[in-house]
C-alpha cells in the first residue's frame, strides 16, 4: 500500500459540531470554505449531498475525473483525481481517510446537528502533501452547508514556484465545487 506523503493526519476529520477553525497541523497552508445551500427540505437536500460527495459526483460535478477501483469514498480507498485537458491534465493521487455516511432517525429523515463526507489524504504523485475535507452539514436549526477544508504544502520545487497559479486553480476548483454542491442538493 502506498503511503501517504505527510505525518500529521485525520486533522479533517471532524465530526459536528466540532469546530473547522483552529487545530490545524503547524507549517501547513490552511483552507475553510462554507458556503450555505438554500433548500427547500434541508434534510432530504442533506441526504443527497452527502450522498453526491460520497460517490465522488461532487468531484465530477466540479469537472475533475476520477479514477478509483471503488464507487465510493470508503476509509482505505485509492482514487487518483485529474485536472485539466490531454498531456496538461495534473494527476493527483489520493487514499481516503475517514468517511460519514447520513444519520437517520426512524422516519428515514436526517438527523439534525450532523456532517456527512469524507477526506482524504495525498500520496505520491500528488502536486501537494496534506488532507482534504468535503462535508455536508445539516446544522442543529437545520440549515444545509457545504464545507471543504485543507492543510497542504507544494510537493517539490516545482509546485511551490507555481504556488500562485495553484492557489488561484484552487479558488477556481472550489467555485466548481460549491456549484456542484448546490446541483447534488437540488438547488
Amino acid at each position: 500500500m502506498e503511503q501517504f506523503t505527510y505525518e500529521e493526519r485525520g486533522a479533517t476529520d471532524r465530526p459536528f459540531p466540532e469546530s473547522l477553525e483552529g487545530g490545524w497541523p503547524a507549517g501547513f497552508t490552511v483552507m475553510v470554505q462554507s458556503h450555505e445551500i438554500a433548500a427547500e427540505d434541508p434534510s432530504a437536500a442533506f441526504v443527497a449531498l452527502t450522498e453526491g460527495i460520497l460517490a465522488w459526483e461532487l468531484h465530477r460535478g466540479a469537472g475533475l475525473t476520477m479514477e478509483s477501483d471503488a464507487g465510493r469514498a470508503d476509509p482505505g480507498v485509492r482514487v487518483v483525481s485529474g485536472f485539466g485537458v490531454g498531456p496538461a491534465r495534473i494527476k493527483a493521487p489520493c487514499r481516503v481517510i475517514w468517511s460519514r455516511t447520513p444519520q437517520l432517525d426512524g422516519a428515514g429523515r436526517a438527523v439534525p446537528g450532523q456532517r456527512g463526507g469524507f477526506g482524504y489524504g495525498t500520496l505520491p504523485g500528488h502536486p501537494v502533501r496534506g488532507e482534504e475535507g468535503f462535508y455536508a452539514e445539516l446544522t442543529a436549526d437545520n440549515r444545509l452547508l457545504f464545507i471543504c477544508s485543507a492543510y497542504s504544502v507544494p510537493a517539490s520545487l516545482v509546485y511551490r514556484l507555481a504556488a500562485p497559479v495553484t492557489r488561484l486553480t484552487q479558488r477556481y476548483v472550489l467555485w466548481r465545487y460549491v456549484k456542484a454542491a448546490r446541483a447534488l442538493a437540488g438547488s
